[in-house]
């Protein structure tokens, strides 16, 4: 199930307003151009910003996503025709033999269940070619990231176009193991309006994500540290063996 800022559609609609700097996708990018990725698998696609950076450069692109309204609003902008969009996840994914799959930002964090993430992972496998590409990204444990996940630092008010002046912030819920929640709460002028969603990521320690991978039947080929976020993230290049 989708959390509400996805799936809500007055939330989903802010999604890119109030995180503009998608900056992080650059590296995905130069990733597909540095595999030599022709037909990409975008899984967690959101309101599309990387699917389309990569339709927008000739690239076939399959983008799934379990939110209804994200997909309503990547399927809004321009260019969205170049892609074919999903709803669903990785689990029931129609046949494809994609060059490489992704996983951006949040998305692999937050599939929390064990069984919910193996079968992610054995989904991206069988749709990609062999020798195809599994790439994704995960925060570090350690750094310890959600600490700072609160008012004091997360506070913005944003004019959104459209829409009107929007004041929005994190609250930290709980943290109980790896599983960390987090409430994003969004206040909107034009009518008073507060709307809240909550959302939980898990905090994979590298050696598990290491097993995970091979359990699934992947080759790892290596960990990278995360250009724009050096010593917070480990990105993952997982490989489809060869048949």
């Amino acid at each position: 199930m989708a959390d509400a800022i996805f799936e809500h559609p007055r939330l989903a609609a802010l999604y890119d307003p109030l995180d503009p700097d998608r900056s992080d996708l650059d590296v995905y990018v130069a990733v597909a151009a540095e595999l030599g990725a022709r037909t990409v698998l975008d899984i967690g696609c959101g309101t599309g910003t990387f699917a389309l950076m990569l339709a927008a450069r000739g690239i076939e692109v399959t983008g799934v996503d379990p939110a209804a309204a994200s997909l309503d609003v990547a399927r809004g902008k321009p260019g969205a025709g170049r892609v074919r969009w999903i709803h669903g996840d990785a689990t029931a994914l129609p046949p494809m033999r994609a060059d490489l799959a992704t996983m951006t930002a949040n998305v692999a964090q937050a599939v929390v269940e064990p069984d919910a993430w193996h079968g992610t992972l054995t989904g991206a496998r069988e749709a990609l070619r062999p020798g195809g590409h599994l790439v994704f990204e995960t925060r570090d444990p350690a750094r310890r990231p959600w600490e700072h996940w609160n008012r004091e630092d997360s506070h913005q008010v944003t004019d959104v176009p459209g829409t009107g002046v929007v004041e929005s912030w994190l609250d930290l819920v709980d943290v109980s193991g790896p599983l960390v929640t987090f409430r994003w709460t969004c206040v909107f002028a034009s009518d008073g309006a507060v709307l809240t969603s909550d959302s939980t990521l898990r905090f994979r320690e590298r050696d598990e994500v290491e097993a995970d991978l091979a359990s699934a039947g992947y080759v790892l080929e290596e960990v990278r540290d995360a250009p724009d976020r050096p010593g917070r993230e480990f990105v993952f290049f997982a490989r489809r063996p060869e048949e």
